[in-house]
């Protein structure tokens, strides 16, 4: 399995329980780009201090890895932050769940000092949005918790769902923050759905995937690997800039190409991780 460059965008991103050593370690080698250890939904309330131990005892082993914790509000997120405050280097960033409040995000971000991805789970979160993704310079991404936001909506989904989707992906890029991570795909067995729902959230402009299964990861990795074509197309027009002394022109296929053009060429060379290879 391809594993991406350092400093190209993260594919997958897969949830694991906090209070399970023996998932932790399946978690960590499953080829995923990103491991989350989870202490919220997928802990027991009688597990949660379990829960932050083995957390813990995971990143002092130096496994990279990012953590879900509790909302900031709670106890439980509480207990979590204090705990997070004095983790290693190896914590990757924290997941925040239930963000409505962009003060409480920084102060979550001036605690803990890691990069955080605010997770907006109901309508109060979407409409504040924009306000979250620049709460602090610390905030390195935002997400949907679409379960609870349709929830909170009343709705069932699907289309639904539509404009927090595409709320989320202006908010993220008008804060100059990457393209939205899309929400977990719950039917593990369905894999043709998956990589439906996948690439229709590609093309709506969300990057990667959360995941709660290994066997939904090779299809999230293939449907945001750029097409070779694409990548031929963007390697060329990188290396005509080497020698090109104008703004636009027009391609050898007929295509105008400006600024634009050349910033989407770019993105598809960092997916791929070849930019600057020739």
């Amino acid at each position: 399995m391809t594993v991406p460059l350092p400093g190209s965008p993260l594919r997958s991103w897969l949830y694991v329980p906090g209070d399970r050593p023996d998932r932790i370690g399946k978690a960590l080698a499953s080829g995923a780009d990103a491991v989350i250890l989870d202490l919220e939904d997928a802990v027991g309330p009688a597990a949660k201090d379990e829960a932050r131990r083995t957390v813990l005892d995971t990143l002092a082993s130096g496994a990279p890895a990012y953590v879900r914790i509790n909302a900031p509000a709670t106890p439980e997120g509480a207990a979590d932050i204090e705990a997070l405050a004095k983790a290693p280097e190896s914590l990757s960033g924290v997941r925040v769940p239930k963000c409505e409040d962009p003060g409480e995000l920084a102060r979550v971000a001036d605690t803990l000092g890691v990069p955080v991805f605010p997770v907006l789970e109901s309508a109060l979160g979407v409409e504040h949005a924009f306000a979250l993704a620049g709460a602090h310079p610390l905030v390195a991404g935002i997400s949907l918790g679409e379960a609870d936001l349709s929830a909170d909506l009343r709705t069932t989904g699907g289309e639904a769902l539509a404009w927090p989707r595409s709320r989320i992906v202006v908010a993220a890029r008008a804060a100059g923050l990457p393209s939205p991570v899309q929400s977990v795909w719950t039917g593990v067995r369905d894999l043709d759905g998956l990589r439906a729902d996948t690439e229709a959230g590609r093309r709506a402009g969300f990057f990667g995937r959360s995941v709660i299964h290994p066997a939904q990861i090779p299809v999230v990795h293939e449907v945001c690997a750029p097409d070779p074509e694409e990548i031929a197309w963007a390697r060329a027009l990188v290396e005509r800039l080497e020698t090109a002394t104008e703004a636009a022109w027009i391609d050898a296929d007929g295509r105008f190409v400006d600024k634009a053009v050349v910033e989407r060429a770019r993105w598809l060379l960092a997916l791929a991780g070849t930019e600057g290879q020739h």
